[in-house]
């Protein structure tokens, strides 16, 4: 029946049952951790990390799996205004619409 669909077919039939582990609350506490971090640091250091996606495994207490991913753009032109990006999913099927938030900063290092 599903012959010569491809791998995505056999995929989403042997995953079909897996369920979502990441609990929404505990992921946006990570997240919020991570752009903390970011947001500590000097305009100058974002700046050199523009293009360089930083990637955090981290699990929780029970053993559950996370992936955070960082992103720094230009908000809208160089030499403006940063825009620091955080998603975070667990592998699964999340990893297709991931929890996001991010942060804008200035350069004089203030946050808006």
């Amino acid at each position: 029946m599903f012959v010569g669909r491809g791998l995505f077919c056999l995929s989403v039939l042997i995953g079909s049952d897996r369920r979502s582990t990441v609990n929404n609350t505990e992921a946006k506490l990570f997240l919020a951790r991570a752009l903390a971090k970011y947001a500590a640091l000097p305009y100058g250091k974002l700046v050199a990390s523009i293009n360089h996606a930083e990637v955090i495994n981290v699990r929780n207490e029970s053993g559950a799996f996370y992936q955070i991913e960082l992103n720094v753009y230009w908000d809208s032109k160089p030499d403006g205004n940063l825009r620091i990006m955080a998603s975070i999913d667990d592998g699964g099927w999340r990893a297709f619409l991931p929890l996001t938030d991010s942060l804008i900063m200035k350069p004089d290092g203030t946050l808006l």
